[in-house]
Formats: structure tokens, C-alpha cells, sequence
């Protein structure tokens, strides 16, 4: 069973609510904070626009143990929807930073209060690495294979964050304080160009980490992670080094020659052109199909029109000649 939604999308300002829900209650490194999402789940992208804290409280020694109050969330909720109707009750976050065991309980909990599957947002409110702060989570029914019965789990769904004009505006000026005044233009594209590389850094060794796993036998093969790494692979620049046959090469053969990424990415863009090539040849095969087509159909009425003139033509002096035999009789 797969989730009718793909994508989340989370405005700015829930993340400073959630950051001074954090800060405002002094919760304790291993504690977590937890609150209500606000917004719009009737597309295939939930939008989360707003939020509210809830009182919580649970038990380090048994995950089994916590307390949510029932009767503020759905007061709550109901003020509202006094002030925005359109934004509902859509999940719940915490500010994790990761996954706990009774997060599938709790998230039971919210289905009587929303519509649609509820949605799981984890913000990390101490995040120290660089990339996106929140991660998403929808629980469904896994199938497993052996026919035994299903079990519930969280896929992950990719998150974004986006704001609407207003709060674009206030993000700006509120970057613009931020922001270290003394820094040049120079120095924080480098500090930005240096945050994407460590970004970047991170990813490749999630999937170094993911392979080795199934290469050892932790982790099932899934063929479809496998089939986007093999794109992402083939749409990468040329920035491998040669092979070793090409080390005993000249300096000229080397840099004519081309190493394995360099050919798989030149066999994925003769793929795409060879398409757009057979594409192109068969419209122009029609559009001069479709040319000569209309230009007999032009010429046959051309004809036609010819023809139906010197009908009426001769007609008309058979008419002419009739009337001049009439008149003579007569007289």
C-alpha cells in the first residue's frame, strides 16, 4: 500500500513556531517537544502552513508510556477554525531528531482528527550539518512477501520548504539581520559554495553507506533506489580520472580518450538525442505529407472552380442564343 500524497511542502513560519515552542518550554537535550501541523491535504502535496504546541510528556525508560492531552487539541482546533477554515488539521510533528518507538502509536492517535493519513514532521531544532532541517513521514500497511500479516510502517516523502509573497518578504528581512554585515559578497558565495559541498559530501556517503549494506546482506536489493542512483550516475559531469590503460597513453590519446562515466553519460544523451532526432524527422515527414496533401486538394478545387465557370459560361450563351431565336420568331 503505497500514499495517495508524494511530496510536503512546510512555510517558514512553522518552523519558527516550532523552534520557539522548543526554546520557550526549555526542553531538555533528551526531550522532545510536539504540536499539531495546520494546512491542506486535499491534493497530491501536503502543505503545511501553520501550527500549534500540545502539552506532552513521556517516559525515557518505557517508549510505551507518554501522555497527549485529547481535550486541548480539539479545543484548539476548533479556535482554529474560527480564524482560517481552510487550514485544517492535516498531522503532527516533533522535533525529534529522529524517529522513536511510539511514534506509530501517537500517529494512531491523530487519524480520528484528520481526513486523510496523518502526516509526521520532524524538525530538528539543533540541526549542525547543512541541507533542510525537516523530514516527512506518511505510516502505511506493509505487505510483506511471505503472506503473513501486514505491519504498519513510515515511508519517507520529500520535503521543501516554500512561503507564500508576505512571508518572503519577512524571511528577507529577516536574513538581512542575520546576516553578517561585515562579509563581503566574495565570502558568502564561498561560505555558500562550501555548505552545498558538505551537503553534497553527506549524500554521497548515505549512499556509500546504503550500498555497502546490501552488498553485505544487511539491507533487501530494491531496484528501483538502485535504478535512481544509475541515473544520478549518468547524468554527472565528466570528472573521473582515466584508467589505467589510459595512464601509459600520451598526454593527447589521454585526454581523447574517455573513461566509463564519461561514456555512460555520453551513451544517456545519444539516447535522449537519437528520441528527439527520430521525433523531429517523423514531424517534418508529416508536415510535408500534410503540404502536399493540401496543395492537390488546392489544385483539384482550382479545377473544379475552372470547370464550373465554363459551365455556367456556356450555359449562359446557350441562354443568350435561345433568347435571340425567340425574339426573331415572334416578330
Amino acid at each position: 500500500m503505497s500514499s495517495n500524497h508524494d511530496k510536503v511542502t512546510v512555510a517558514p513560519l512553522v518552523l519558527l513556531s516550532v523552534l520557539d515552542h522548543y526554546q520557550r518550554t526549555n526542553t531538555p537535550e533528551n526531550k522532545r517537544c510536539v504540536g499539531v501541523i495546520l494546512g491542506d491535504a486535499s491534493t497530491d502535496t501536503f502543505r503545511v502552513t501553520n501550527s500549534f504546541a500540545l502539552p506532552f510528556e513521556e517516559d525515557e525508560k518505557n517508549p510505551d508510556v507518554w501522555f497527549l492531552d485529547h481535550n486541548y487539541i480539539e479545543n484548539m482546533n476548533e479556535m482554529c477554525k474560527k480564524i482560517n477554515a481552510k487550514e485544517k488539521l492535516i498531522g503532527w510533528y516533533h522535533s525529534g531528531p529522529k524517529l522513536k518507538a511510539s511514534d506509530l502509536k501517537i500517529n494512531d492517535l491523530f487519524k480520528k482528527y484528520t481526513s486523510t493519513n496523518p502526516l509526521l514532521l520532524i524538525v530538528d531544532v539543533k540541526q549542525q550539518g547543512v541541507g533542510l532541517p525537516t523530514d516527512a513521514y506518511v505510516a502505511i500497511e506493509q505487505v510483506k512477501d511471505d503472506g503473513t500479516s501486514t505491519e504498519k510502517t513510515f515511508i519517507h516523502l520529500p520535503c521543501t520548504i516554500e512561503a507564500e509573497e508576505a512571508e518572503e518578504i519577512g524571511v528577507e528581512h529577516l536574513l538581512r539581520d542575520v546576516r553578517d554585515q561585515a562579509a563581503g559578497g566574495l565570502s558568502i558565495r564561498l561560505t555558500n559554495q562550501l555548505k552545498s559541498l558538505k551537503g553534497l559530501q553527506r549524500k554521497l556517503k548515505d549512499i556509500v553507506s546504503y550500498l555497502n549494506k546490501v552488498i553485505n546482506g544487511e539491507l533487501p536489493v530494491n531496484h528501483t533506489i538502485l535504478g535512481k542512483l544509475q541515473d544520478v550516475f549518468n547524468l554527472l559531469p565528466n570528472l573521473g580520472s582515466p584508467n589505467e590503460d589510459e595512464m601509459n597513453l600520451k598526454s593527447a590519446d589521454v585526454v581523447n580518450s574517455s573513461n566509463n562515466l564519461q561514456k555512460a553519460l555520453t551513451v544517456k544523451t545519444n539516447d535522449e538525442l537519437m528520441v528527439i532526432y527520430v521525433a523531429n524527422l517523423v514531424r517534418s515527414i508529416i508536415a510535408f505529407d500534410d503540404l502536399i496533401d493540401n496543395k492537390m486538394q488546392n489544385k483539384k478545387l482550382q479545377e473544379r472552380k475552372a470547370k464550373e465557370h465554363e459551365e455556367n459560361k456556356l450555359e449562359e450563351e446557350k441562354k443568350t442564343i435561345k433568347e435571340e431565336e425567340n425574339g426573331i420568331t415572334s416578330t
